[in-house]
């Protein structure tokens, strides 16, 4: 009888082959096919444009999650529900001890309302406390404190925003599906917070010198962008009359975009396979006693970060020297 040749690979040969093929199959994305950013775009501009009680406020629409983290287009999609930041042209939100600020980006208007962050009991938790008002000046377009508010109250939340009846509530975010077609997306509320809060002081200085990323350009970026307040209580929280519905999370969003953008594609790439493995099995349906997911994409972004942040790039790419 003949001996047959058999082929025999070791797992580290598997490794390597099915590496290889999804790094050449994850492909950057092209304009003419970034379906999801164009989505996201036609649902920005579908949503109410102005709060129930001013027309003459504006909604600014910030596209975030998926379709703006990802800048590879994998044979199966990384992109799932499209997510839509917005917030009000009339209010801002000022770390509390911060000097009001003399200028503002185009998109908030001549009168501004601004909420000073106050800590909650919980990391990353806060009130807005309504201060005073900033009015920008004909002469030279800067803006002064021209008022002061007598009686200060916590900022609640306005679950009239959406416009929608047909609108699921999820943590922060407000859910509006099309069985139909077969789309959904999650817009999320927040107040605008133009500071880097000290709330994350810590992080631009942390020490990182041993792998440099992110450089210093990327570090001046994210601070500059500031971050934003959502509109979620902690899940202790949620229940109590009061801080149920005053309290917010600081959201970093902005920064994550920046950050996942900065990646090489191995990093994004394998950011999309670990959600990918975690959606297909099911993993994000575990729960604890209280209903919170043990396991979610957020979980799965910071880890990421983290290893980003912990490991040298030879430790990303030197499989693919070899």
């Amino acid at each position: 009888m003949e001996s047959s040749s058999v082929a025999v690979f070791n797992d580290d040969s598997k490794s390597k082959i099915v590496s290889e093929f999804l790094f050449r199959t994850c492909r950057p994305l092209q304009s003419n096919v970034i379906t999801h950013q164009i989505m996201a775009a036609a649902l920005c501009s579908g949503l109410p444009k102005h709060p129930s009680d001013n027309d003459q406020v504006d909604f600014v629409q910030l596209p975030t999650g998926s379709v703006a983290e990802f800048y590879i287009e994998p044979m199966l999609s990384c992109v799932g529900d499209v997510d839509i930041m917005r917030h009000r042209s009339d209010g801002l939100a000022v770390p509390r001890g911060y000097p009001p600020p003399t200028r503002l980006p185009a998109e908030f208007r001549g009168s501004v309302e601004v909420n000073e962050i106050i800590d909650s009991e919980y990391p990353r938790y806060v009130y807005l406390l309504l201060s005073y008002l900033l009015t920008e000046c004909d002469d030279d377009g800067k803006y002064r404190a021209d008022r002061q508010y007598d009686k200060r109250r916590f900022v609640t939340y306005d679950l009239r925003d959406h416009g929608s009846t047909r609108v699921e509530i999820h943590g922060p975010a407000r859910t509006l599906r099309n069985t139909g077609e077969g789309w959904s997306f999650d817009f999320v509320s927040c107040a605008r917070c133009l500071s880097w809060p000290p709330q994350a002081a810590g992080w631009p200085t942390r020490h990182r010198r041993l792998h440099g990323w992110p450089d210093a350009a990327t570090v001046d970026r994210v601070v500059s962008n500031g971050c934003d307040a959502v509109r979620v209580a902690h899940r202790l929280c949620r229940q109590d009359e009061l801080t149920g519905q005053t309290q917010w999370r600081l959201s970093f969003s902005r920064a994550e975009i920046i950050l996942i953008n900065s990646w090489v594609p191995v990093q994004q790439i394998v950011y999309h396979m670990l959600r990918f493995f975690v959606k297909t099995e099911r993993l994000s349906d575990i729960t604890d006693s209280t209903g919170t997911e043990m396991l979610s994409n957020y979980h799965l972004k910071t880890l990421t970060l983290w290893a980003c942040e912990s490991k040298p790039n030879s430790w990303w790419t030197d499989d693919r020297k070899s």
